[in-house]
């Protein structure tokens, strides 16, 4: 089945945001396509058309109620002749550099692989290592239901979720299972033991941003001085359905954060001196990109509130790639100031006041992605000083 639905209540400005979230409104749906400013959705609902648009209509209103008052503004532009104009993933498939398991699932062998390393050893060496007295920490790839819940995210982003469970502590359970398994000889997803009520209650979920583990480890803390910045690196993971298709939107990837927590000027200056960072690094790496402002994709009625909100505070700054090919543009990296939420929800203090928190992400898949989509494979046609930084790099990881 196909339902057509009209967009003329939508500015142009926010066909891709609905775009995005209509590929949650019914799990059959196999195809979605936005031409003008009509969206074509192809299904197979049990419940019908009318069913599938009158979920797509209440996403409009949700979009479209009251004044979206967008700030548009670009903050910097780094434009660069880029001589690769070819499809980068088709071609990156064809060499067996990236193996496909599925839309957003990927295995990166060389030299993907060494581009993703080198690249975060740079974030690292050129941007995070210029902050006086540096932290860095690991962190699990798993989060307490808790701790996203104390940063509403499980209300503002509630389709992104990758819950964790396991099998009830039960021996019964357990042995049903595994001879349910045995009989049917072997796993399918049509599993002959009725999971839903054999799994524990989901105490954990995977890690969907980086910074929520700093702000857990500093729950009820009382930090000294102005503030502190730390740095991590962590697998992080988002379901966004039928967008795992679309370029760059990984099930599974790797976010480098340089997160910064004190006193507000703290916060703020550090977060505009990674705005000019960013900007040096496009510039000698010679990226074709720029920095605009942006907002999170919140999936909540009060997404009008909520997004003017960041864009008119200028709360989140997004610097996004080009991608010759497909003639558009991804973000790999953003700059974020949260102002006291987290401060607040995890009662971190400095002196007798709630922290604030600001934070700049790097995802690194992306940014190899991106910079192989401009340039390609043929490294005697990468920019001369990224390629002589590589290759020192290279030498030095031996």
């Amino acid at each position: 089945m196909e339902c057509v639905v009209s967009l003329a209540r939508l500015a142009p400005s926010q066909h891709g945001q609905l775009k995005y979230a209509s590929a949650f409104v019914d799990e059959t749906i196999t195809d979605i396509v936005l031409a003008g400013d009509t969206l074509r959705i192809v299904h197979s609902s049990p419940l019908g058309n009318a069913a599938v648009e009158e979920r797509v209509e209440r996403l409009i209103e949700r979009f479209s109620k009251g004044d979206f008052g967008f700030k548009e503004n670009i903050l910097f532009e780094h434009k660069a002749d880029t001589p690769y104009n070819e499809d980068i993933i088709a071609r990156l498939v064809d060499d067996r550099i990236i193996r496909v398991l599925e839309p957003g699932m990927f295995i990166f062998r060389e030299p993907f692989s060494s581009l993703m390393r080198f690249m975060d050893y740079a974030f690292v060496s050129k941007i995070a290592r210029r902050y006086e007295g540096l932290k860095e920490e690991h962190y699990p790839a798993v989060i307490h239901a808790e701790t996203l819940n104390k940063t509403n995210h499980f209300t503002s982003f509630p389709e992104h979720i990758h819950f964790l469970s396991h099998l009830r502590e039960d021996l019964d359970v357990i042995e049903q299972f595994s001879q349910s398994i045995r009989a049917s000889s072997g796993w399918k997803q049509e599993a002959p033991l009725d999971l839903n009520a054999n799994m524990a209650k989901p105490r954990y979920a995977m890690n969907p941003s980086t910074c929520y583990h700093c702000y857990e480890g500093m729950q009820d803390e009382v930090l000294e001085g102005d503030g502190i910045v730390v740095t991590a690196i962590s697998k992080c993971h988002r379901f966004e359905s039928k967008n795992h298709t679309d370029f760059g939107r990984l099930l599974d990837f790797s976010m480098r954060e340089i997160i910064f927590v004190g006193k507000p000027d703290f916060v703020k200056e550090n977060r505009l001196k990674s705005i000019e960072y960013l900007k040096e690094l496009a510039a000698e790496w010679n990226v074709d990109s720029f920095m605009e402002i942006a907002n999170d994709p919140f999936f909540t009625n009060d997404f009008q509130v909520k997004a003017s909100f960041q864009r008119n505070q200028e709360m989140k700054y997004e610097l996004r790639l080009r991608i010759p090919y497909l003639d558009k543009s991804i973000a790999a990296s953003s700059v974020n100031f949260h102002s006291n939420t987290f401060g607040n929800a995890f009662n971190i203090k400095f002196g007798k006041r709630n922290a604030v928190t600001g934070c700049v992400g790097f995802g690194i898949e992306r940014w190899v992605f991106a910079f192989l989509a401009q340039y390609g494979l043929d490294e005697a046609r990468w920019p001369a000083t990224f390629r002589e930084q590589y290759a020192d790099w290279q030498k030095k990881s031996l």
